[in-house]
């Protein structure tokens, strides 16, 4: 068995072992340093001591000190401290009540708030987890309430949820940046009008399909409707504030005025100030938000120490070359290249989760970029969409899985997997929007920062 062969053996067992349940990061260590002693093997030790005598561990040890010293990655226990300070500060249940008031006259007025706070939560969070489990909390027992069909009730949330991938400041695409080595700043321009196109649609249909079938989602009562000067003061004292947070975190990062980390630096901030004159900042909170903030950052950091080690062992084996020559052989055409890449990870999506995908299987497609002459950044946005389908693709739509945690017994899995069904073909529509008009993802930074150059 050839070197080559060994680094298909590696990924087809990587796959395996995440399938059967394995923890990620900890099997892509395993994997990195199993298969790096046979790469790096230089023959039977004489002593104890000689059994460490290999490169693979000082591969391992560069690769977690460059993880930790990664200026870009810095941003990432920053915008997830933020989200979860504004989670815990009760801003956005009534932010969604005052959505619904203010959208009460629109077909399906409590799923478009739902999907709405769902979008300034993203901006705000960027945590799916945290935005699926708190609008099941809050949004789906209003919309239960008051009549609305359990299966699209929970095909809202769920979808609404998975918004927070995408919409800066994402923590998916900081992750991005780092793995393929591209600027942050112009990746969270490229994210701006995608975001808006896919919530847009979401609404656009939620809109159509009350309309046509309006039992989904029944009218508010005259009654359950306070005075409109109540509504628009509601509106204005839970929207506005948050709305100026985001402006400023996303403004000085898309303006040049501050790096990633630093306008998360300012988020995290901001966050607290929020919950100070909200009268939600308590010290338990404070705590709680800490450890989930460590426990994520965690996650994330050892996914790149291992993801790193498996991808350096797998290249050093030859992988990378052969499926590149394999896919160059094939003689594609741009648009041909990007529809296998693509359906390629819509599939890996079924069992997968985002970060499996993107820090394992991504870096395979990156460097045949320049050979077929795609824009990285509009294929970064490509795959960004692409990567809302793992959290709504059954069997492990892991958004799915959030909502059931949290409602159990009010809902079955198979009804919230119908509800966001619909959802993928709203993604895939939104694909084929952006292929068609480039520009929707690739204006924005070229206007703030010029045209890019390879």
């Amino acid at each position: 068995m050839t070197d080559p062969h060994v680094a298909i053996l590696m990924l087809c067992l990587f796959i395996l072992l995440v399938l059967l349940g394995f923890p990620i990061a900890f099997t892509l260590l395993a994997m990195g340093v199993g298969f790096g002693y046979y790469a790096y093997y230089n023959g039977p030790p004489e002593t104890f001591s000689d059994i460490f005598n290999n490169n693979i561990f000082y591969l391992l040890n560069q690769n977690t000190y460059s993880v930790m010293e990664n200026d870009t990655l810095v941003a990432i226990p920053l915008f997830l401290f933020m989200g979860y300070v504004v989670e815990r500060a009760n801003i956005v249940d009534r932010l969604f009540f005052s959505l619904y008031m203010a959208a009460r006259n629109l077909p399906g007025s409590l799923a478009i708030a739902a999907l709405l706070t769902c979008a300034v939560f993203s901006t705000a969070s960027g945590i799916v987890g945290a935005v699926v489990t708190l609008m099941g909390l809050l949004a789906y027992p209003a919309m239960a309430q008051a009549g609305y069909n359990r299966s699209f009730a929970s095909g809202v949330i769920c979808a609404g949820g998975t918004l927070g991938i995408l919409i800066p400041p994402s923590i998916m695409l900081i992750v991005y940046a780092a793995i393929a080595e591209l600027s942050p700043l112009r990746l969270y321009a490229a994210a701006v009008f995608p975001g808006l196109l896919l919530a847009g649609l979401y609404i656009v249909y939620v809109i159509v399909r009350v309309m046509l079938n309006p039992s989904l989602a029944p009218k508010p009562s005259d009654e359950d409707v306070p005075p409109p000067s109540k509504i628009y003061l509601d509106l204005l004292i839970s929207f506005v504030p948050l709305t100026v947070l985001i402006a400023l975190v996303l403004g000085s990062i898309l303006g040049g005025l501050a790096t990633p980390a630093e306008a998360a630096a300012m988020g995290a901030l901001g966050g607290l100030v929020l919950a100070m004159l909200y009268r939600s900042l308590t010290w338990e909170r404070v705590k709680e938000s800490v450890f989930l903030t460590a426990k994520a950052t965690a996650m994330v950091c050892w996914l790149f120490v291992g993801s790193w080690t498996f991808a350096s062992i797998f290249s050093y084996l030859g992988g990378h070359d052969v499926i590149e020559h394999w896919v160059v052989g094939m003689d594609l055409k741009p648009w041909q290249f990007l529809i296998m890449a693509q359906l390629i990870i819509f599939l890996l999506g079924w069992p997968l989760e985002w970060s499996e995908i993107l820090i394992i299987f991504v870096p395979i497609f990156l460097p045949m970029l320049d050979t077929f002459g795609v824009n990285p950044y509009f294929f970064a946005m490509l795959v960004a969409l692409n990567l809302q389908t793992s959290f709504l693709t059954p069997p492990m739509a892991m958004s799915a899985y959030y909502l059931k945690g949290v409602l159990k017994n009010q809902i079955e899995l198979m009804e919230i997997f119908r509800g966001i069904i619909p959802y993928l073909g709203i993604v895939i529509l939104c694909m084929v929007l952006m292929y068609q008009f480039p520009g929707i993802a690739l204006w924005l930074p070229d206007a703030l920062f010029g045209v890019y150059v390879p």
